[in-house]
């Protein structure tokens, strides 16, 4: 049996000694219990024969043992593959996208499932990234045929953008295992000696509760959730004066919502992120807590913006699909897809570039008049869609939750005289339709599906 290898990440967890890593399923997990379980896990894979190269699928959600275990699969230089519990037959395509050689479940009882799989075909990247002695990290994008794209990073540029010394926060863990923000998240937070609270329950009720208890710092979300969170009652029965940060992302943010998280939060600072499966998590910087204009970049990280679009040039960029062709051009830009707008070294991201609908050759982002419905009274959420139309080509419509009941008459009445005070006759919809549905998906993140 080897030795366990150095790391210099491992080094810091130890250096941590006894203090909180993890509140998880009501306990206090130490940095050297997280340290202990790296090591544990790194024996256990030298004994299953785990080693540089292997891809790796680790089953779960954030907890000290899953964390401790990618740990030791990127000191192993394997290819870890994070994924949230699926259905078998979307695991097993998963795992095949992947080429993973090795499934692994962690059931945090102390008892933990290897399954060893049958590799058909490996891609070439997956070699380059062994070859170079790097570990790697697979994480899987949203793709506009519904089929998602592998991405494949270098896990070990990651680890090094933890390198610097920065404040540390207790943070809850909202955003997912399998996502570039979860991931950036755990890596980060634990790298600078910070705590995180992973929740069994990501509602707002819970949330509130999590907060008081745990006395959380900081809230990375969504816009979506913001809002969910603005219209409970959870500031009132809950004690979040602990909140010192809250960031959003991964969706644009409604300026309405914005507003109205300064007015609720007044001594909380207010930070738009901005991340893809493909870069990494870019460094941004916003112009005020209430404003939508942010500077992006830093070390290794470099943007441009052509005819309104954002891309994006960074050190920490996914090495290529490994079921698609590479989205960069011949000098390693992406094109994010992001729709901007430009004041001096500001952004103001409106959207992706996909979303925008066609309407009798006006072009119309759906967020600009959700954004405007989102004042209106009595209206909790709202998505606008494009509907097909022969005559200009598409109409816009648009879902709604209410706050309380009304007649839908009366809606369709009052919400279209409100638009066409506020927007263009073009952007105003022409069909309201109320749900009782929640309109965003399970990570509160806002839903597009077409209009039925």
């Amino acid at each position: 049996m080897s030795s366990v290898p150095d790391h210099w990440y491992l080094e810091r967890i130890n250096s941590r000694g006894d203090k909180p890593a993890f509140f998880w399923e009501g306990s206090s997990i130490s940095y050297d219990q997280v340290h202990a379980a790296a090591q544990e896990w790194l024996i256990q894979l030298d004994h299953r024969g785990i080693d540089k190269g292997d891809v790796v699928v680790v089953q779960g959600d954030h907890s000290p043992s899953n964390f401790a275990l990618i740990l030791a699969l990127a000191i192993k230089k394997t290819i870890v593959v994070p994924l949230t519990k699926l259905p078998p037959s979307v695991l097993d395509a998963r795992c095949g996208m992947a080429a993973a050689n090795w499934l692994i479940s962690n059931s945090e009882t102390g008892e933990s499932g290897f399954d060893q799989r049958t590799v058909r075909s490996r891609h070439e990247l997956l070699d380059q990234l062994t070859n170079e002695g790097r570990a790697g990290l697979i994480l899987f994008s949203s793709g506009s045929s519904g089929v998602p794209k592998t991405c494949l990073l270098d896990f070990d540029r990651l680890l090094e953008t933890t390198r610097t010394e920065k404040k540390s926060f207790i943070t809850l863990a909202f955003l997912l295992f399998d996502h570039i923000g979860g991931i950036n998240t755990m890596i980060n937070i634990l790298g600078q000696g910070g705590t995180i609270v992973v929740p069994k329950d990501r509602s707002v009720a819970a949330t509130g509760s999590l907060i008081e208890n745990h006395r959380i710092s900081l809230l990375p979300t969504s816009p979506t959730f913001l809002k969910l969170l603005l219209m409970s009652d959870a500031a009132s029965n809950h004690d979040l004066s602990s909140l010192e940060l809250i960031t959003y992302g991964t969706e644009v943010m409604p300026e309405s919502t914005l507003k109205a998280l300064q007015a609720a939060f007044p001594d909380v600072r207010l930070k738009q992120t901005y991340g893809l499966s493909e870069i990494g998590i870019v460094p941004t910087r916003s112009k005020s807590a209430g404003s939508l204009w942010v500077e992006i970049g830093g070390k290794g990280i470099e943007y441009e913006v052509r005819d309104d679009i954002l891309w994006l040039r960074a050190s920490t960029a996914m090495i290529g699909y490994l079921n698609a062709a590479s989205p960069f051009d011949a000098e390693g830009w992406l094109n994010t897809g992001d729709r901007v707008e430009v004041d001096g070294d500001y952004l103001r991201i409106l959207g992706r570039d996909s979303e925008l609908i066609n309407v009798g050759g006006e072009k119309v982002h759906p967020a600009e008049v959700e954004n405007v419905l989102l004042e209106a009274p009595n209206i909790i959420d709202v998505t606008v869609k494009a509907r097909p139309n022969p005559v200009t080509g598409s109409v816009l419509t648009a879902t709604v939750n209410l706050v309380s009941d009304e007649d839908s008459r009366s809606l369709k009445s009052r919400l279209g005289q409100y638009c066409r005070e506020r927007l263009e006759p073009h952007k105003v919809p022409i069909m309201f339709k109320i749900s009782n549905a929640p309109l965003h998906s399970d990570r509160f993140k806002k839903t597009r599906e077409p209009y039925r």
